[in-house]
């Protein structure tokens, strides 16, 4: 018999969608703290468009001489666990894959992974829609993390992007730091971002005690902040520079299995939206980048391997 092998999706050369292909390697056993997971769903990120299309190759945060795994964020259930790990085979869990230079990623049949950086997902959430939560959910809570509790006085935040995968989160999360939170986002998703106890607004004005840029519009959604204010940012290698007292953070998202569980109940009872556009079968990831490379898509596309 040969060694058993399973089948994960990579770049060998990047040059968009069109580059990505599905190849078999070596499976591997969970060792100690770890567990090795059969992936049901891993979500589709704009990272990972950058990674195919060889964005962050041409920064030098990847220099993987045969092959690039693509896929931060998933769900799937425990088959297999190390030492000193609590989990058990048959667990519902969800975690997020962190990092550029790995020659592997979540778009995957299987996964090895420390235990301590998952998550059980609840039982009234389903695998994909767990799947959706854990890169822009994380992204989200440790944006507000940085902004800390609103100060007496001065707690309006502007949420740039709010009706995107991250923004959305932050309208919520923020609002139970005691932010009085509003979305800017384009006049059709008005509806939505409200129904997530926000204010809205299409055309901000500068003068916001605070700003979190899910949409990273930088130095456009900086002016919006008043002087003394805090802005956070989402690129942790971009950001503009401080000026006019301005406070200037971005988040570096890490994994993080206590957070995590948070967000998932939280999913699971309706609080957080949980938005999946379209499944597709791990084959087809070249078609799932093209689809969200053009834009204008609101829920997630899900790859089942």
């Amino acid at each position: 018999m040969g060694t058993p092998t399973f089948r994960t999706a990579v770049v060998r050369t990047p040059g968009g969608p069109g580059t990505i292909e599905v190849i078999d390697v070596p499976l591997r056993e969970p060792g100690p703290g770890e567990v090795r997971v059969a992936v049901a769903a891993a979500a589709v990120n704009p990272v990972d468009l950058g990674v195919a299309g060889g964005f962050f190759h041409g920064l030098g945060m990847i220099n993987q001489p045969h092959h690039t795994g693509l896929g931060w964020d998933f769900a799937g259930t425990v088959v297999a666990t190390g030492t000193g790990v609590d989990l058990t085979a048959g667990t519902r869990v969800a975690g997020l894959v962190v990092g550029f230079d790995r020659d592997y990623g979540t778009y995957a049949e299987q996964l090895v992974v420390p235990a301590a950086e998952l998550a059980v997902v609840p039982d009234g959430l389903d695998l994909v829609a767990a799947a959706t939560v854990p890169l822009n959910g994380l992204a989200a809570a440790q944006v507000v993390d940085l902004l800390g509790d609103a100060p007496a006085g001065a707690d309006r935040l502007l949420v740039t992007g709010a009706a995107g995968a991250v923004g959305a989160y932050v309208l919520v999360l923020a609002a139970d730091r005691g932010w009085r939170v509003t979305g800017l986002a384009r006049a059709e998703d008005e509806e939505f971002v409200r129904g997530l106890g926000a204010g809205f607004t299409a055309t901000a004005e500068s003068g916001f005690d605070a700003v979190a840029d899910a949409a990273n519009l930088q130095e456009q959604a900086f002016a919006l902040v008043r002087d003394g204010g805090a802005f956070v940012g989402v690129r942790p290698n971009i950001r503009p520079a401080p000026a006019r007292g301005v406070s200037v953070a971005a988040v570096d998202t890490h994994a993080d299995g206590r957070q995590l569980a948070d967000l998932l109940a939280r999913t699971a009872s309706g609080e957080l939206p949980a938005r999946v556009h379209a499944v597709l079968p791990l084959d087809r990831a070249a078609d799932a980048h093209r689809a969200v490379a053009k834009g204008g898509v609101r829920g997630r596309y899900v790859l089942r391997p």
